[in-house]
């Protein structure tokens, strides 16, 4: 047996020292068996040692031959690789891609077996891959943004005029708000429409992926590095949306100003420019002004994107839209979920609108959505059905809170449900403050503190006409 098969019998100092560097360990012996497999190997194939070692390679991962192992090749015909990437399986069926330095082993001139040394670029890998399929068109037009407080419509009508020109947009808005929305919005009623809309949450990767991802990079640029065009070649002739943009460091924003300023980039590892046609919106969760106060943000980019600025409202800003919000989840989640809840409960709608919403359109999508998990068929939504969070902040005991001061109700109820005594009380009582108003659904709308459409809900679930 030579003397390479017992590696793996040397001194403990020198396994020690195999598990130590920050590099993948593999060889095997002239018979294609494992015989070293270190603490990093094993991290990025994820696979125990004793699941490797003394086992032949082909029994452990998945080749469609033996020519996609470079350590088998290596064995088999004494080839080389430096600085190789190599996409494989193991025998979990984990895809796993690394950069490696493959070579054979001699002992006194004869080939005894090979070694691979490598590096994990897996996730670096799904990245990439990732961001290319990210190539979606948008989905978003104006006429799918609900809401019609004068607060929504006139964002609204601002972004609207934004379709005119490529200009740089910059939309502020919390968490939640539905900035996206206003993004696609303005590049499918632009002249892009026809062109790649690409999104990318600039806090979702560290500045050592996202230049890469945004710029591209070229063979050898590091280790790994392929020619890969980054996504402001992939958006070319249409719009780039990054998300976030603020969380980017000050060295890659000053980057990003001047890609925008020469209308070209330059791929990492590249010596020339390349011109691009694209048009940038970029969007911000915190206040612009806070964002510059406390340097998430450069001054220069910050006017060089603000070319058109949005304000997205936060939803405790234009509560009368909640109603219809609801609405359209409810119609959304039946569909989905093959269900007819009809509404929600006027105790909840009330409660709806005492809530402060910090997570926006967003939390009140989830909220319907995690409700009508919890529903019967055809039932409505009420409190048992809303999130403890939500529950805890506005205990049940508390039920006088939620009824109209104006409306008085009898403290014994004929024998029938409550809902059918409420549904009669709240008809007769809206009959009487459209009489009061003379049909105006409007001015009768703003005495009982609704909106238009809530009250025009209820008058067609009620089945009552303004005019008589």
């Amino acid at each position: 047996m030579s003397h390479i098969t017992s590696i793996p019998h040397l001194p403990e100092i020198y396994r020690q020292l195999l598990d130590a560097v920050d590099v993948g360990i593999h060889a095997i012996n002239s018979e294609g068996e494992s015989i070293i497999y270190n603490r990093k190997m094993s991290e990025i194939e994820d696979m125990a040692r004793e699941d490797v070692l003394y086992k032949n390679i082909t029994d452990i991962f998945l080749f469609t031959s033996e020519e996609e192992s470079r350590l088998l090749k290596a064995l088999s015909d004494g080839s080389v690789h430096h600085n190789a990437k190599q996409t494989y399986f193991n025998f979990k069926g984990q895809e796993i891609t690394t950069v490696n330095d493959t070579f054979p082993l001699f002992d006194k001139g004869k080939r005894i077996g090979a070694v691979e040394i490598a590096k994990d670029i897996t996730k670096l890998e799904r990245l990439t891959r990732a961001n290319s399929r990210d190539k979606q068109e948008a989905r978003f037009t104006f006429d799918q943004i609900i809401g019609e407080t004068f607060a929504i419509q006139e964002v609204i009508d601002n972004a609207k005029r934004a379709t005119r020109t490529a200009s740089s947009v910059l939309i502020y808005g919390e968490t939640g708000t539905g900035k996206e929305l206003f993004a696609q919005s303005i590049h499918n009623g632009s002249e892009r429409a026809s062109r790649p809309f690409i999104s990318q949450n600039c806090a979702a990767l560290p500045d050592s992926l996202i230049e890469g991802i945004l710029f591209g990079s070229v063979k050898g640029a590091f280790t790994g590095a392929t020619d890969h065009p980054g996504l402001f070649e992939q958006a070319d002739g249409g719009t780039l949306m990054l998300d976030e943009i603020n969380s980017l460091s000050t060295s890659l924003q000053a980057k990003l100003l001047r890609a925008l300023q020469e209308k070209s980039i330059r791929r990492i590892g590249d010596t020339k420019n390349r011109s691009v046609d694209v048009r940038i919106i970029a969007t911000v969760n915190e206040d612009p002004i806070v964002s510059l106060e406390k340097n998430h943000l450069r001054e220069d980019l910050y006017y060089r994107l603000s070319v058109v600025s949005i304000v997205v409202p936060p939803l405790r800003q234009r509560k009368e839209d909640i109603f219809i919000l609801s609405d359209h989840f409810i119609k959304k989640y039946n569909e989905r979920f093959q269900l007819n809840v009809p509404r929600i409960a006027d105790e909840v709608q009330h409660l709806f609108q005492k809530y402060d919403w910090p997570g926006n359109v967003r939390e009140l999508e989830h909220m319907i959505e995690g409700a009508m998990n919890l529903i019967h068929f055809d039932e409505e939504i009420d409190y048992s059905h809303l999130p403890i969070h939500v529950r805890t902040k506005f205990p049940v005991h508390n039920p006088v809170a939620h009824k109209p001061e104006s409306l008085v109700i009898p403290l014994s109820p004929p024998a029938k449900t409550l809902q059918t005594y409420m549904n009669e009380v709240e008809k007769i009582y809206l009959e009487e403050m459209l009489q009061r108003h003379k049909g105006n659904v409007t001015q009768a709308a703003v005495e009982l503190g609704i909106s238009r459409q809530s009250l025009q809900y209820r008058m067609k679930k009620f089945e009552m006409d303004s005019k008589r």
